[in-house]
């Protein structure tokens, strides 16, 4: 009986034991419920980027300076409460981690085909993890080349050197064929490698699908038969790439981050009209379908304007992209264009805006440099509305849930203090519409040098040279190349980039009146699109100088005693 008495006991205390462990984990579930679910609920991000080694590495094939550099960035991201960096592992074909399909990226080594003294990717996300942040292997799924068609440059293991008959060509660049079947394949099985082999917590695809307007045969529509089947090509990638994610790994997202308009829309429910680049047409990208087949965990489009935009306001964009996802499981992170001065400026807006907004997840930057370069003020932005309520702990310790932000009491549209760099909007331009342009000699001063240029006035606006003002960046931090491709009225912009002398810039001397006819060429910035109007008088494209400053990187202000222009540059 004693025996049984005290087997009882023992009994006894176990279950009570385990009955005051279950409702202590009860008790302290809500906590961690919470916090996952404001991380969960807001995503706090930023690109780095690899090509052209513009947020990474510094120094190439020096495996001691990139672990210091990538170190020193994530804490940089952390200190602003950056909670994900979505990291470009696989920029042209080559990776910067170990594959049995790609090769090593020259961006990392210096040469393509080249083996590091360690394995970056394996590096990077051991140190992401290890401060509580999310990592995000991001990929360029078809470019081979930023410029040049030889394949000979390539190294020996190149897929692209190894099946010529996977590639297009355009615009001097070459690209893997997206109507290829084995191409669709090849994409797929790098996907898979990385997340078989790797702990990352997504993969995410940026912009760029076909190349920007690749022509249509002859007599094809953009919304015929050829169109649509390219449209088809894509979106069949993107869902054979989303079920070789979920087979392998089901809980690592995968997303792709569109350009911000996927077609135009005419003045509406959204209270005014949406015009610009649309992927849906210019790179036939169909991102309306992915959600609606829920082939991507989330959709990050590019809503690279200001809240005044005229034809693409950024509040009404971003519920334009709401309307998309409502209904759907496929959640909604809203790119953020930190490179452009004036939208930098108005981010402590965006962001408000965004958490307000019931549809809306989250926030991406783009990108490290330009958040480090403190566009707009925006360090102490992020500081103030992503670490006031954010613990210091370790990753298991929950953090403090992120409060909501309460709607603005004053209804939309909320009409924005003019910043004081901001430019006014243009006036509408009808393409091909036809314009006097009054000959203007302004006064010109870059970085305190006195430089003699034409411009020209056009319903009272000043409107400069492109390759004139391209002229006077070089040497400059703002400095940058200008390409024109004939095939698709396209003029490409690489910043960073040295530009080339075209003979004719910086002529002076206008002194009669010219017509100017409103350009109907498209602009590229970095691989993204700017929605900039422009004139073309006797050739040349002329811009107001405040909308290149925005998208270029350098700073216009005005003195009146002097009347000058001044331009500074970083």
């Amino acid at each position: 009986m004693v025996k049984l008495t005290n087997r009882k006991n023992k009994e006894e205390i176990k279950i009570k034991r385990f009955l005051t462990l279950l409702i202590s984990i009860i008790l302290v579930l809500p906590l961690f419920g919470t916090a996952a679910f404001a991380e969960e609920k807001e995503m706090r991000a930023v690109w780095i980027a690899t090509v052209l080694n513009l947020d990474f590495p510094k120094e190439k094939d020096n495996e001691a300076a990139q672990k210091a550099q990538f170190a020193e960035e994530l804490d940089n991201l952390k200190n602003l409460g950056i909670n994900t960096v979505f990291v470009q592992v696989r920029c042209c074909s080559d990776t910067f981690y170990k594959s049995d399909l790609n090769p090593w990226s020259e961006y990392l080594t210096g040469t393509q085909g080249k083996a590091p003294s360690y394995d970056p990717m394996e590096y990077m996300i051991a140190e992401t993890h290890a401060r509580g942040m999310e990592f995000h292997a991001w990929l360029n799924p078809y470019r081979v080349t930023m410029n040049g068609t030889d394949t000979s440059v390539l190294s020996d293991d190149n897929p692209a050197k190894q099946h010529p008959d996977w590639l297009i060509t355009n615009n001097g660049a070459l690209y893997y064929d997206p109507a290829n079947e084995e191409v669709k394949d090849y994409i797929a099985d790098t996907v898979g490698e990385i997340v078989r082999n790797y702990d990352v917590d997504g993969i995410h695809f940026d912009d760029y699908f076909y190349p920007s307007n690749y022509p249509l045969p002859e007599g094809e529509s953009p919304d015929g038969e050829v169109a649509n089947t390219r449209r088809n090509h894509v979106t069949d990638m993107v869902e054979k790439c989303y079920r070789k994610v979920k087979s392998i790994k089901r809980n690592v997202q995968f997303g792709i981050s569109p350009s911000g308009i996927y077609k135009n829309e005419p003045t509406g429910k959204y209270g005014s009209a949406i015009k610009g680049y649309q992927a849906y047409y210019a790179v036939f990208a169909d991102s309306k379908a992915w959600i609606n087949m829920g082939i991507v965990d989330y959709i990050a489009p590019q809503v690279y304007w200001e809240t005044n935009h005229s034809t693409a306001a950024y509040k009404t964009v971003t519920k334009y992209w709401e309307d998309m996802v409502k209904g759907t499981n496929v959640k909604l992170y809203i790119g953020e264009a930190v490179y452009k001065d004036n939208v930098a400026a108005e981010m402590k807006e965006h962001i408000e805006f965004s958490r307000g907004e019931e549809y809306v997840s989250g926030n991406i930057f783009f990108s490290y440099k330009d958040i480090m370069a403190d566009k707009g003020g925006v360090i102490n932005v992020l500081k103030s509305l992503y670490t006031q309520q954010a613990s210091e702990p370790s990753l298991p310790k929950p953090t403090l849930p992120v409060p909501t932000i309460p709607k603005p009491v004053t209804p939309e549209p909320v009409t924005p203090e003019p910043q004081p760099v901001t430019p006014e909007p243009l006036p509408a331009i009808t393409p091909g519409s036809a314009e006097t342009a009054l000959p203007n000699s302004a006064n010109v001063f870059v970085n305190s040098n006195k430089i003699a240029i034409d411009a020209y006035n056009i319903n009272d606006y000043n409107y400069f040279k492109l390759r004139d003002i391209a002229v006077l960046m070089m040497g400059t931090g703002a400095k940058f190349s200008v390409l024109w491709d004939e095939a698709t009225s396209t003029i490409i912009i690489v910043r960073g980039s040295s530009y080339m002398i075209a003979g004719g810039e910086l002529t002076v001397g206008a002194t009669v009146p010219k017509t100017a006819l409103a350009s109907t060429a498209n602009i590229v910035v970095d691989g993204a699109p700017a929605n900039i109007s422009a004139y073309n008088i006797d050739g040349n494209n002329y811009y107001k100088l405040r909308d290149l400053a925005s998208a270029l990187g350098f700073n216009v202000d005005w003195n009146e005693a002097e009347m000058a222009v001044l331009i500074t540059t970083n």
